[in-house]
């Protein structure tokens, strides 16, 4: 009774709201493009390359104001931060609709790209780091987990609202859902307490040391590399991989049910970490993860795109993501401490968002310069060297 009273009037709701808006925050920011830019793009005579780059803008405005969106977070708490966030992504939302010309579609990217940097994972983790203070690992991977079904449920409302109100229609209706839900939400029902000092952590593997690294050198070098590394391959292997698969021989149908696998298998990695009360230190979570993920493509390059493997293939991937995400959110608070958490792990997104606008490019390129194959292998060389980097991270023992 006492846990359930703190998930609805407690500092606990911070886990309850995060969970839901980070679900339409992400089902409404990051997954509807792939399906809306044919028809956006079509509908203005343009080409599906310079719709797409306006997503590019957005996602590269959130990597420039990252780590000053989480410093605000730091002092102001993420009601005032996140709640501003996704009016301004409401906003850019609607001037889409109405946005003729490529330099006033570009600069609605501009809106948007603040709202990513202020609603999605990092300032949800920077908001819950100030709330429950080092304590913050196990409301962290909660909120992973939720959000591990935006894709179940943006992609469907997105094919539903197409076909009923055009892409037009869509982006007003995502838009009233930020402002009438996401926006009060944040700004209303998060709580505003904050963690006095660095709360004891649960005694296990993962607490944290007395006296944290400071978030410069080369262990912090090493990390962020590591997670963009990890933000290149997701990002580049993610946009091109169904057409790969279709190259590879397989039938449309079977490559749509192939993707459909990698939404579940992050949720499912997620929950043994959430269920296992996050026992295992992240950095050897992060290192398990880069690991499956070289496996993961070395048994798609050399044994085949059969149909048994392709799955396999996305069950891995997925589960590997999901388990990184959640160790992008408690790796930097076991290293570095909970204070002034928003800022660093800002930092440490910054290049990631910067690959991840990039890499969608740069693997087609490489797959119309070189071949399929070739992609593959230079994934397990991403992965292998996101490895290096972690294995070379020596955290402070606990």
């Amino acid at each position: 009774m006492h846990r359930l009273r703190d998930l609805v009037f407690g500092p606990g709701r911070a886990v309850s709201v995060l969970s839901v808006t980070e679900i339409l925050s992400w089902g409404i920011l990051i997954y509807p493009p792939v399906l809306i830019m044919p028809h956006l793009a079509a509908d203005h005579g343009w080409s599906l390359a310079f719709g797409m780059a306006g997503f590019s803008i957005g996602l590269v405005t959130s990597g420039m104001l990252s780590p000053t969106i989480g410093h605000l977070i730091d002092r102001h708490g993420g009601n005032i931060v996140m709640s501003a966030g996704a009016l301004a992504g409401a906003l850019g939302l609607v001037l889409l609709t109405v946005a003729d010309q490529r330099p006033a579609y570009l600069a609605c990217w501009l809106l948007i790209g603040v709202a990513m940097s202020s609603t999605l994972y990092d300032p949800a983790f920077a908001t819950l780091t100030r709330i429950f203070g080092s304590s913050a690992r196990r409301q962290i991977i909660f909120v992973t987990f939720a959000g591990g079904f935006a894709s179940t449920v943006g992609w469907p409302a997105t094919h539903f609202l197409l076909e009923h109100l055009g892409w037009r229609g869509t982006f007003v209706t995502f838009a009233a859902v930020l402002a009438c839900v996401v926006a009060p939400l944040n700004g209303f029902a998060l709580p505003r307490t904050v963690a006095a000092a660095p709360l004891p952590a649960v005694s296990s593997s993962t607490a944290l040391p007395e006296a944290p690294m400071r978030p410069e050198g080369w262990p912090f070098i090493l990390l962020v590399a590591a997670f963009a590394l990890h933000f290149f391959i997701l990002s580049g292997v993610t946009s091109n991989l169904l057409a790969m698969l279709q190259r590879g021989g397989m039938d449309a149908a079977t490559v749509v049910a192939v993707g459909t696998l990698f939404g579940p298998a992050q949720v499912a990695a997620r929950l043994v970490d959430f269920l296992t009360a996050g026992r295992t230190h992240p950095l050897w979570i992060a290192r398990g993860a880069v690991t499956l993920t070289a496996f993961a493509f070395a048994m798609l390059a050399f044994v085949g795109a059969s149909p048994l493997v392709a799955a396999l293939f996305a069950v891995a991937f997925g589960a590997a993501n999901g388990v990184m995400t959640v160790a992008r959110g408690a790796l930097p608070l076991v290293m570095f401490g909970p204070v002034g958490y928003g800022r660093v792990i800002g930092r440490i997104a910054r290049p990631g968002l910067f690959v991840q606008a990039l890499a969608p490019f740069v693997v087609a390129s490489a797959v119309e310069r070189f071949s399929d194959q070739a992609v593959l292998v230079s994934g397990i060389v991403g992965a292998l060297l996101a490895l290096g980097c972690f294995l070379a991270i020596r955290a402070p023992r606990a």
